[in-house]
């Protein structure tokens, strides 16, 4: 059997786990494969493919180009990026893995205090013989507003709570008792834009979530405000924040996610002022590839036993 683990980005993914008990041909492919025919010649034989999250799409025409493919385990417990109902056609078995939240919270908050501090030009200019260069943002009573109070968003309030900050929350289906549970203000979406000091978005990426936070959004924000988004980039319209970011209108947007994952190198928010920029790692730490990898290798072996487990369907 010949498995496939794609987009190992920092070629760790062995180390995760027990890939050996398998029994089978490993290959890892630790380059981003963007283009369909590329992917297609390079999968050819594989009858099972590991996906790190939605960082590679598997559509209807990817998977009918795919016919030695019988199992597709994804890291998570949901992926966007296939086509369940295809890969069920195609008689391709996709199953996800174990996830936890706190990589994502934490690095929310690293996110957070290296826009509120100046972190990225301070840190610049130690290193070019330097010293201070900015006045930083303190968070003990301003306010933190959470677009979206789930799993992830109420956590984040909590650590804000913890901060001394007052906590907000909007989002479409969001009541007053819910938000009060959490120690949190419901309040409109005009009211969350306009009154929050740093607002993170923690919803997930819908046809109604989509460019949900746009000019008009971004336009009510307070001057001193940081705006930050572990969540999924297209939540953002990226236009009117490339916009917003260049014509100072906020202090920072404090970005982990992007519209084309990895972010092309010529990309405008490669040089984008008033930026905090990471590579959509909220999720990467070690805690959690032992999660995701582990459980990748205990689906295969299932499959192998021909009782598949944690199985996704449409």
């Amino acid at each position: 059997m010949k498995i496939a683990i794609l987009d190992d980005y920092q070629n760790v993914a062995l180390d995760f786990a027990d890939w050996d008990s398998l029994g089978a041909e490993v290959e890892v492919f630790t380059e981003h494969i963007g283009d369909q025919d590329e992917l297609v010649r390079r999968l050819d034989g594989f009858e099972v493919v590991v996906a790190m999250r939605e960082r590679t799409r598997f559509d209807a025409a990817l998977l009918r180009r795919l016919p030695a493919l019988r199992l597709l385990v994804s890291t998570g417990r949901r992926n966007a990026a296939i086509d369940l109902s295809a890969a069920g056609e195609q008689g391709v078995v996709v199953c996800g893995t174990g996830y936890r939240a706190e990589p994502t919270v934490e690095h929310t908050w690293a996110l957070i205090l290296a826009a509120a501090r100046n972190i990225p030009a301070e840190e610049r200019s130690v290193r070019a013989g330097g010293w201070q260069q900015a006045v930083g943002t303190g968070l003990h009573g301003r306010t933190l507003g959470l677009l979206g109070l789930g799993r992830l968003g109420a956590r984040v309030a909590a650590i804000g709570q913890a901060f001394g900050m007052n906590t907000i929350a909007w989002s479409q289906n969001l009541t007053e008792e819910r938000a009060a549970e959490q120690g949190v203000t419901a309040v409109s979406k005009d009211e969350l834009f306009r009154n929050s000091d740093v607002l993170s978005v923690h919803l997930v990426l819908s046809d109604r979530t989509r460019g949900l936070v746009g000019s008009a959004e971004l336009g009510v924000m307070r001057p001193g405000a940081v705006l930050v988004n572990t969540s999924r980039g297209p939540i953002i319209d990226e236009s009117a924040l490339l916009d917003t970011v260049r014509e100072n209108r906020i202090k920072c947007a404090a970005l982990d996610v992007f519209d084309v994952e990895p972010l092309p190198v010529g990309h405008p928010l490669r040089t984008a002022p008033n930026t905090v920029l990471t590579p959509h790692i909220g999720y990467v730490n070690d805690t959690l590839y032992s999660v995701f990898y582990s459980d990748a290798v205990e689906n295969i072996a299932a499959y192998l036993a021909g009782e598949p487990i944690r199985v996704m369907t449409p």
